[in-house]
């Protein structure tokens, strides 16, 4: 049975999306979500710890080896990816089923989960395949169930935001896919593995450097890389809470990973960063990212808004520290991929609570409301200073290795920048501390108390972001692999 588990960890979430719609049981649907995120955890689980040696699992689809035969492919670059996507599922099942009660009308809830699994499939499948046109097509499965979850919100406007983030992001499928074309084109093969050793003969392709241009802009549109995130914004405020917790954690890092798995293990590290300048045009696009994120987060009126903000500067992060295209560089965006996700995750799940109680998650909707739910108010604190980056936090550890892989780079304005951005941090999470817990009301609110499962599937994620500040082992560990296999890989 092993040996069957890079196909299980798709095929399951896959198999229980029909079944959502078939039973047409809002219990049964969110069991079979339950259960397609546990076995997604549960399959990466044991795959991290047979790959933790350097291993590199294989596994022909219906017996057709490769190239012919599309090939799933588990190392250590991928598995922190599984491991992120399936732990967040599971939370975000554990969490879901008040909050999708009190937004998603009854009829449509079975729907509802049938999308999420699908969700769940796409992005599981855009980690564990070795073939660059089934990677197009996970991604694709991602994004039209994320224009689904998106419309489902419980505002009209949740069709405007559906509606851009499908325009949007069929510009970007169209660009990898041009790109993919491309290199299919000058090489005849689609099997990344067979990509990775026909590319170098051909560096001085111009119609290869037009994919790698198509692949970056279109990963750049997936991943909300400024000046390409004007999808993200709406996308997260209007969706309801469970998407936007869902998918601020776990798909622009799949997208992320997309395009590391495609510049260092595909067209290879001398191509990407050596004959092209995508090193200085990623560092460039980090830091108006950082900057800009944070600031036009500092005037947001809406807490969903203030965490969509901040995830564009936060992605700024990430991108500066892959394009060091060093040891050091890859295992700071790694981990700041892992940490941002946890610590997302549990703010997006705040804000669900909000909703659920207040109907609204603008600031001045919370105004004292620190004193009424002081649980809630606490996790937005710990998760906060996260993002800020300060000890003891898991923000800090992947911000502070960020730093000194820029220091050792010689890179000193990305890394004022990045401590800009921090500072500017301090200053729109310091907001919303400042209205829940220090601004007075005339007259005090009386709040119900928030479902149990939602606040341990919060507070798991809030504590998790402290572990791994804490104890950065095991986190670190899985990054310092996951960029020894690219570098390993590239060409």
């Amino acid at each position: 049975m092993t040996a069957h588990l890079p196909a299980l960890q798709v095929v399951i979430p896959l198999l229980c999306a029909p079944l959502c719609v078939l039973f047409r049981s809002r219990t049964a649907a969110w069991l079979l979500f339950l259960v397609a995120a546990a076995s997604a955890l549960a399959c990466a689980s044991v795959m991290a710890w047979q790959v933790a040696g350097g291993e590199v699992l294989r596994y022909a689809m219906g017996g057709w080896q490769p190239p012919a035969g599309i090939e799933y492919v588990i190392d250590r670059a991928n598995v922190p990816v599984l491991l992120l996507v399936s732990a967040i599922g599971l939370a975000v099942a554990v969490y879901s089923r008040p909050s999708i009660a009190a937004e998603i009308e009854a009829p449509r809830v079975p729907m509802f989960y049938a999308c999420l699994c699908l969700n769940l499939t796409g992005l599981l499948g855009i980690a564990a395949t070795g073939d660059a046109f089934n990677a197009f097509v996970f991604l694709e499965i991602t994004s039209l169930s994320s224009y689904a979850l998106i419309a489902m919100g419980r505002r009209r406007r949740a069709l405007l935001a559906s509606f851009q983030y499908l325009i949007v992001g069929t510009v970007g499928a169209t660009f990898l896919l041009i790109g993919i074309g491309l290199a299919y084109a000058v090489t005849g093969t689609l099997n990344m593995a067979d990509l990775a050793q026909r590319l170098p003969e051909i560096y001085g392709n111009r119609a290869l450097a037009a994919a790698v241009i198509f692949v970056f802009v279109g990963l750049a549109i997936k991943m909300a890389l400024f000046p390409l995130h004007a999808w993200l914004p709406d996308a997260y405020a209007e969706a309801p809470s469970v998407v936007g917790m869902f998918l601020a954690a776990t798909s622009t890092k799949v997208a992320i990973y997309t395009f590391l798995r495609f510049a260092f293990s595909v067209f290879g590290t001398a191509l990407v960063f050596g004959r092209m300048p995508i090193a200085e045009i990623g560092l460039v696009l980090a830091c108006l990212a950082m900057l800009i994120g944070s600031a036009v987060a500092c005037f947001q009126q809406d807490f969903k808004r203030v965490l969509a903000w901040s995830s564009i500067a936060q992605i700024g992060y990430i991108v500066a520290g892959f394009s060091l295209a060093t040891a050091d560089g890859l295992t700071a965006a790694y981990l700041h991929m892992i940490n941002h996700a946890v610590i997302k995750g549990a703010l997006f799940a705040v804000a669900g609570i909000l909703l659920l109680r207040l109907g609204s998650v603008r600031l001045s909707a919370m105004a004292g409301l620190g004193r009424s739910m002081p649980w809630t108010f606490a996790a937005i604190v710990v998760a906060g200073l996260g993002l800020v980056g300060l000890p003891p936090t898991a923000g800090f550890v992947s911000k502070w290795t960020l730093a000194r892989a820029l220091i050792e780079a010689g890179y000193w304005p990305v890394l004022v920048v990045m401590l800009v951005s921090s500072l500017l941090a301090l200053v729109y999470i310091g907001r919303v501390i400042e209205v829940g817990w220090f601004r007075r009301v005339s007259e005090p609110v009386t709040v119900a108390r928030p479902p149990s499962s939602m606040v341990a599937a919060t507070w798991a994620l809030v504590l998790l972001s402290l572990l791994f500040g804490l104890a950065p082992g095991w986190p670190t560990s899985l990054a310092e692999g996951a960029a020894a296999a690219l570098l390993g890989g590239g060409k």
